[in-house]
């Protein structure tokens, strides 16, 4: 398959995600949104990533206008997305959601509950039923109409399955190089960056396991 992942900024690419794609022998096309998108013939699937920006801050990020409607028609085409966390919401958003501010931030590593739904989706087979997940986020969406919530925080939904695409609010593809660009680059998110990166040395070799079998699941599920 052609795979291309759409991304928003320098630290928010691919992460364990990328490698997953190449190994599983498919191409993989990895597009900066802010750039410009430079699109060559049709995608098998789409990867959306993070970002500092919010999914309604069009008029100061113009270029979320053009990713809102080639998402938009990806949907109309059926085309299998698997959105992240900023990804997630403009999957939503595209499906016709409401996204805005989440009740409070979710930074770090914090519990997430799979729904029935989720338990029986093939992107969580094998998965625990509740699980920690590394969160950096301060917006949330509305499941959208006709998708099913896969799972939840205590905070906002955490995942949702519309046809064959799929949005996670938590970084599954997430590396701790990534974590230590983070936490240089938005440092008043957090209020003990030593503690994170401590919590992030001990979970993040099971925690990647984790994101490349979700990542390759979802694209053997297509």
């Amino acid at each position: 398959m052609k795979v291309l992942a759409l991304t928003h900024g320098p630290s928010v690419g691919p992460g364990v995600f990328g490698p997953e794609v190449l190994a599983a022998g498919h191409d993989l096309d990895v597009q900066s949104v802010p750039a410009g998108l430079d699109l060559d013939g049709e995608a098998d699937a789409i990867l959306v990533f993070g970002g500092a920006m919010h999914a309604d801050q069009e008029e100061r990020h113009p270029w979320l206008l053009e990713e809102h409607r080639f998402l938009v028609g990806a949907l109309e085409r059926d085309v299998p997305v698997l959105g992240v966390c900023l990804g997630a919401q403009l999957l939503a958003k595209a499906a016709g959601a409401s996204v805005h501010p989440a009740p409070e931030p979710e930074i770090g590593w914090l519990p997430v509950e799979l729904s029935a739904a989720g338990g029986g989706d093939p992107v969580f087979a094998g998965a625990p039923a509740r699980f920690d997940a590394f969160q950096w986020h301060h917006y949330t969406y509305d499941v959208p109409p006709d998708a099913v919530e896969l799972a939840r925080s205590d905070v906002c939904s955490q995942a949702f399955r519309l046809r064959r695409s799929v949005g996670i609010q938590f970084h599954a593809e997430i590396t701790e190089s990534q974590v230590s660009d983070w936490l240089r680059e938005e440092p008043h998110d957090v209020g003990d960056p030593d503690g994170l990166r401590a919590a992030t040395r001990e979970r993040i070799a099971a925690w990647n396991a984790f994101g490349r079998g979700l990542c390759r699941r979802f694209l053997d599920s297509l």
